[in-house]
């Protein structure tokens, strides 16, 4: 049972520690995350062009999807049928072990683009089952009157690694190539143990039925049935994979804005600020209003903020343009998560979880791939510029293509 009854999440035990947990292992995946970027492209530009650097960036985002397109639906029914506990904890012991190995060949001089490449294959596998077990976990710590504050609580979390895991990898690779690796498996731990600490979390009894294909094809269906979940999922997906500008933000660093590790950290840094600001006053003012409507928007914004910073040659406009991406794509986020989280029943949100979790991987890793794969045909600026454009036409077409989004008033379904 629940330890306290105020209405505030934080109030709740279970629920600190979901939010704790949540941010740690955040912290550590971007930490690794930014370190494993630079030292690619570093690797590479020492034996090849610009262009054939740019697009190992890509490379690595491609092997993070492979995994989570062939395993995603898989992991949100075994979410659905075992404890969403054990499996985070598992997939994040698995990331600490994959940033020891990353901690030992980086202290030893032996990494290569080879070793990188198969590592991110792993991380991409153990990613697939932490999001949806993650994310459907977090509903079971609190009730479900307080669930849309909660969204947006635990979608902070998440920002708050994004903001300063990159700016703690950037500034401990500076000491010691190793250390933003052995930083990572220390927060992964503590994470680990936090997850294993949730207690009596409120969930129904699990009964598990013996076709599991058809089981997947029910959560399948449930998507395709709400035009407004499959449009408020599908938008998120389309818009950051033509959109996407963080896989390039590198190149950007060192060839257009002229800056080192250090500064590529608080580039990174920059849309998770802007993420955390909007995701603050969405705690405080929950968006409950004209959900669908101002979705859209938000992603118009994203696709217009997106072309500035491409047009961006100094590092105070290319920080503002960044800001304004995290800003509106966390609008985007908020009421895609509460929708998914209040529409979905609980015995489901695992599958339901994982089919948004593929979509996410699709926009973020083979978004990645997109961005580098296109840099190296066009340039950075030119890649990075047409995703905005392209991000701007798909809001404006989503809108015709799903008029039930473009409707939507409420996020619980209407009566």
């Amino acid at each position: 049972m629940m330890e306290a009854q105020s209405g505030h999440p934080f109030a709740f035990r279970n629920y600190r520690h979901f939010w704790t947990a949540r941010l740690f292992s955040m912290l550590a995946q971007n930490c690794v995350s930014v370190i494993l970027g630079w030292q690619a492209y570093e690797i590479a530009r020492r034996t090849m062009s610009l262009e054939g650097a740019a697009a190992q960036l890509g490379i690595i985002g491609l092997i993070q999807f492979l995994p989570i397109a062939t395993l995603s639906l898989h992991a949100g029914l075994v979410a659905d049928r075992h404890d969403r506990r054990f499996i985070v904890g598992a997939c994040l012991a698995i990331q600490a072990c994959v940033s020891v190995a990353l901690a030992v060949l980086t202290a030893s001089g032996q990494i290569t683009l080879g070793s990188i490449f198969a590592i991110a294959a792993v991380q991409g596998g153990a990613r697939a089952y932490y999001l949806p077990a993650m994310n459907a976990l977090g509903p079971n710590c609190v009730p479900k009157a307080v669930l849309p504050r909660a969204v947006a609580f635990s979608t902070l979390s998440g920002r708050f690694g994004a903001i300063l895991g990159p700016v703690l990898g950037g500034a401990l690779f500076t000491v010691a190539p190793a250390l933003p690796y052995q930083a990572a498996v220390a927060m992964l731990l503590t994470s680990l143990l936090l997850v294993l600490t949730i207690r009596n979390i409120d969930r129904p009894p699990v009964v598990a039925r013996p076709n599991p294909l058809r089981e997947i094809a029910a959560g399948l269906q449930y998507v395709r049935q709400s035009r407004v979940l499959l449009g408020a999922i599908s938008l998120d997906m389309v818009a950051v994979l033509v959109g996407g500008a963080t896989a390039l933000l590198p190149v950007f660093a060192r060839e257009v804005l002229n800056v080192d590790a250090d500064g590529l950290g608080v580039l990174r840094a920059a849309p998770a600020l802007g993420a955390i600001a909007t995701g603050l006053w969405c705690a405080r003012h929950p968006i409950d209003r004209n959900v669908g409507p101002k979705m859209l928007a938000s992603v118009g914004v994203f696709g217009l903020a997106t072309i500035c910073f491409g047009l961006a040659t100094t590092m105070p406009l290319a920080l503002i343009s960044l800001f304004a991406i995290g800003a509106s794509d966390m609008v985007s986020v908020v009421v895609r998560q509460s929708i998914i989280q209040i529409r979905t029943p609980d015995e489901m949100r695992g599958r339901v979880g994982a089919m948004s979790a593929l979509f996410i991987s699709t926009s973020n890793e083979l978004g990645e791939a997109e961005s580098g794969f296109a840099a190296a045909l066009f340039g950075p600026v030119i890649a990075v510029v047409g995703g905005g454009i392209g991000a701007v036409i798909i809001a404006i077409a989503w809108g015709k293509l799903f008029p039930a989004l473009a409707r939507a008033d409420r996020l619980t379904e209407p009566a």
